[in-house]
């Protein structure tokens, strides 16, 4: 039977990102991050992160550094909610835009596009129906509705939202939060009246 997932966008979302993070040593988990992963563990969600990683296109770093990064997140999380454990990490390191030829092309794993999510749905055989897109970015939200999935903008105060996040869009997230508790509480919300 497929499971539901809650997809996490990474940067400034699980991790607080002010640009282009490329170095394990400076992650920094979001308030609240290991908290919300590990309740929604605890409520039968798969965990996916879903990051486009444009800074391997644009030569800012490598593979290997988002995947460092994404492991040191994963140190941090469990070291607060042994729940808090990710089944996957999906990104997307290309850009039409690219400096590393290999990197350069559209790609629909990118973000607004729903690649990454649909990736995800079939390694991990997923409900996207009943699964979560959670971002701080419109383009989060856009791949979540293009999925199939439902929605959460997530804008916390005081930080300055991920790169591109804002821009015109005609879609419109199902909530949004001002920190992940709220946003699982959406979530658990949803759930029960299931």
């Amino acid at each position: 039977m497929a499971l539901p997932a809650v997809f996490f966008d990474r940067d400034n979302t699980l991790i607080i990102n002010d640009g282009y993070l490329g170095e394990a040593s400076k992650t920094v988990l979001m308030p609240g991050a290991a908290a919300a992963v590990g309740r929604a563990r605890r409520m039968r969600f798969a965990i996916v992160t879903i990051s486009n990683q444009s800074g391997v296109a644009r030569g800012l770093f490598t593979e290997s550094a988002v995947q460092a990064v994404n492991a040191r997140m994963d140190e941090l999380l469990l070291a607060e909610d042994a729940d808090a454990r990710i089944d996957l990490h999906v990104y997307c390191p290309f850009h039409p835009d690219a400096v590393v030829r290999e990197y350069r092309q559209e790609s629909d794993l990118r973000k607004p596009a729903p690649g990454m999510i649909l990736v995800a749905a079939k390694q991990l055989d997923l409900d996207l129906r009943q699964s979560w897109v959670i971002g701080d970015a419109l383009r989060d939200v856009e791949a979540g509705v293009a999925a199939g999935c439902q929605t959460i903008l997530f804008v916390p105060p005081g930080l300055k939202a991920s790169s591109h996040a804002s821009g015109e869009s005609t879609v419109l997230s199902d909530h949004v939060v001002s920190d992940l508790k709220t946003a699982m509480d959406v979530i658990e919300t949803a759930k029960r009246n299931l």
